[in-house]
Parts: C-alpha cells; structure tokens; sequence
C-alpha cells in the first residue's frame, strides 16, 4: 500500500544506509518523534506520523469496521481534523489550528483512504463529499491521478482514488476528463500484454522511455482498481483459475484477471513476495514484502482466486508477527484486511490476535462486537455499517446500503499504503 510504505522507507533508508548495515527482512516503520513531541491523543501508533499519519488511521479505521470495531470518538474527531476546507488531506498536519496554504502538500492517497474510512464509519457525509469533490477536481486529462495534484497518474493513487469514488456511489464510468477518459484508462495503459515478460502485470508508470516495468505493489492495487473496488474487499470464497487475456482492447475485468493471473503466479512458488534491494545493499538475499503479500492477497480474492492466496495466508501467519509489532497499526490493518477476504480469522491469525492488537494502538474502541461470519463479506453488517444518502454531492450520488452493493466497488483494497513498491 505503497506510498505510505514507501515514505517509512525512505525515511529508514537513510538510517540503514548511515549505519552501513544490510536491509533487514521486516518493513522499516516510520522514525519515531523525538521525546519532546507529544502525538495527538487520538492517533494510531507510536511513530513519527509525518508521512503517514492520516494512512495509518484510515487503515485503522477500516480494518476495525470489517471486525465490529467502532473507533473512539476522539480517534474519528482527529481524522476529521485534518481535512483541509477544500476537502483534501495531508499525509499529516501536526497543527491544525493554521488553515491548509498553498505551502500544504496535499495528497491523493491519504484523501482516498480517509474517504473509504469514513465511509466505513458513517455519519461523516460532509467530510466525506468534501473530500470526494476534491478528488474529482484533481483528476488527470488522462483520466487518472498522481500522488500529489498535478503529478503524472500511476497506478497505485489512481487505484485508490477509484476506490474511493465507488464506496461513496459514484458512477465511475461518468467520472470522465474533457477528452472522455475514465478513471480506468491509465491503467489499461499500464498493463503489461500477455506474451511479454511478466505480462499481466501492471507497472507503477511507464519509464522515462515509455517502457513498462512489472511492479508487485501496483499490480495489486490495479486489479482492485480496475475491479472498481476499496482496500477493505469481502470475503470472496469462488475459486476460478486465473487466466490473462490478450490484447488489444481489454475490458477492466480482464486487466483485472491478468493482474491476478501474474500475482497467483508470483506467490505459487514461496508464499511471499520480495522487497526490491534498499540502494547500496546486497540484492542475492531477497527479503519478504509482508504487506505487498497481505495487498496481493486481497487482490486475488477480490478477483475470485481465493484458493490461489491460500499459501500467502498461511505463510502470513507463520511469518509476519514480528513485522507487524514492529511497523504499528497500518501493519495489523493490512493483515486484518487479508485475513477478512480470506475468511480467516482475524481474532486468531497464527495464534496472533489482531484486532486486539489493533485496538491497543490507539484509544480504546467505543464499541467492539464480534461480526458473525458470512459467505459474502464474512461478517454481517449492522446498521452503522450501512451507506447513507449523499445526494448534496456534485452531480448527485447514488449511496447503496450494505457492504459489498455499491455497482462496480467493493468494500477497499491495500497501500499499506497502495502505491509504488519502493518499500518505505
């Protein structure tokens, strides 16, 4: 979930790099904040939140709501707090009583993921059309988006900005730029064709000569994106043999299925996917990329490959404790949000109980109640789980009520921080 993931690396790189020492084989958490800075009572974790405070929580959030978990009210108020008045987020604003200037970097991920939090939360349709027609302003004449307003589409922030738009009911396919482009056009133009190397793969963007590179991260992402689906999917237990469709002229769907196609094959051999090698390091020893393999998870089912994630899950519960105690609550989200497509059992995930360990990052819950398993999202929605009219957004918004209805979107994909996978 990348860009985030890819800010706490960046952030550890130099660290690694000072200390000459060698990657080591968990995802680098953000720094943490000298003694003297007090973080806000209301946020996840104890880390720097710099680069991913606003992330952090919305996963957060997210992953509670698909365990019966309704977060405090002084987590969800802090949230909101960091909203800028035109809608958009920050990665974090440390202090918001100084209103968003031209000097803020406003950020596409962290906006799209607030929005699949709130969603999930309810009652927030204010914060939550705010935010959307932000995002709907920024979009790229390619029809995609960048992390940053203005900044080339890629894969990752287009997929989830996708996300996004579909949990609060908007039709995706009349989200069109002045030259007709969809949101899904970037990334049909970032799948890499069957035949070619890793083809059914998607790149993060084309390089500087306009090639296309596989990316692990971005694949997961698209096939949720060109799914027109969120980070936190239902549990999708149809097991269908991936196929990958030639081209030219694919539908979304069957981008989507050649995304999956080449995730099932990267993770049948080991279980896991790599990190890339941390610059000046030795690359003969890959190390494992938990949350990429949590991401690709999602995605798999997502896309009706459940069995095809089987041995991901099971060498996530066997493997990734250590990663997620050392990387804090996004971490156990990501997890969280595998284990729930899977129909696994979050409360019991290799003996590691997440949703408590979840809950224990941030301020107590305000309610916690134990979801009963179904076959379609693997839990049963309650009232506060449902989506509720939006008819004050731009154009009109259709909300569809329950997890899993709204046309075309899921209930949301993985980033850790969904973007390019340069591990932060």
């Amino acid at each position: 979930m990348t860009v985030r993931r890819r800010a706490a690396t960046l952030a550890a790189t130099a660290t690694v790099l000072c200390a000459a020492a060698a990657p080591v084989a968990v995802a680098a958490p953000s720094p943490s904040p000298s003694p003297s800075a007090a973080l806000p009572s209301g946020l996840y974790g104890t880390k720097d939140p710099t680069y991913d405070g606003v992330w952090r929580q919305s996963l957060a959030f997210l992953a509670q709501r698909v365990e019966g978990v309704t977060p405090a009210t002084k987590s969800v108020d802090w949230l909101i707090s960091q909203q800028c008045s035109n809608g958009a987020y920050a990665a974090y604003r440390p202090d918001v009583s100084q209103p968003c200037t031209a000097k803020t970097v406003l950020d596409t991920n962290a906006t799209a993921a607030a929005v699949q939090a709130f969603v999930e939360v309810d009652g927030h349709r204010d914060t939550v059309n705010n935010s959307v027609r932000w995002l709907k302003s920024v979009q790229n004449e390619d029809g995609g988006w960048g992390y940053a307003p203005g900044a080339p589409s890629d894969a990752n922030s287009t997929s989830l900005v996708i996300g996004a738009l579909a949990r609060q009911g908007q039709r995706l396919g009349d989200i069109t730029t002045h030259g007709g482009k969809t949101p899904y056009a970037p990334l049909l133009k970032l799948s890499i064709p069957c035949g070619d190397k890793d083809g059914g793969a998607f790149a993060y963007q084309p390089d500087k000569a306009g090639k296309l590179a596989a990316n692990a991260d971005a694949t997961a992402a698209a096939v949720l994106g060109t799914m027109g689906k969120a980070l936190a999917v239902g549990n999708n237990p149809s097991a269908k043999e991936p196929t990958c469709h030639p081209g030219p002229g694919l539908t979304p769907e069957q981008a989507a299925q050649n995304g999956a196609h080449y995730l099932a094959d990267a993770l049948a051999t080991s279980g896991h996917l790599d990190l890339p090698p941390m610059p000046g390091a030795d690359d003969s020893t890959p190390q494992p990329d938990f949350g990429n393999t949590a991401d690709a998870v999602v995605a798999l089912s997502a896309a009706g490959h459940q069995d095809k994630a089987a041995k991901a899950v099971t060498w996530l519960k066997k493997n990734s404790g250590a990663w997620a105690e050392q990387s804090g609550p996004a971490a156990y989200a990501q997890l969280i949000l595998a284990a729930h497509a899977t129909g696994s059992d979050a409360r019991d995930f290799g003996g590691v109980n997440l949703v408590d360990r979840l809950n224990a990052s941030g301020p107590a819950p305000a309610a916690i109640t134990t979801p009963v398993p179904s076959a379609d999202t693997g839990y049963v929605a309650t009232e506060k789980d449902q989506v509720h009219s939006g008819d004050d957004v731009i154009g009109g918004v259709w909300w569809y009520i329950g997890i899993g209805l709204v046309v075309g979107a899921g209930a949301g994909f993985l980033i850790s921080g969904r973007r390019k996978n340069q591990q932060l």
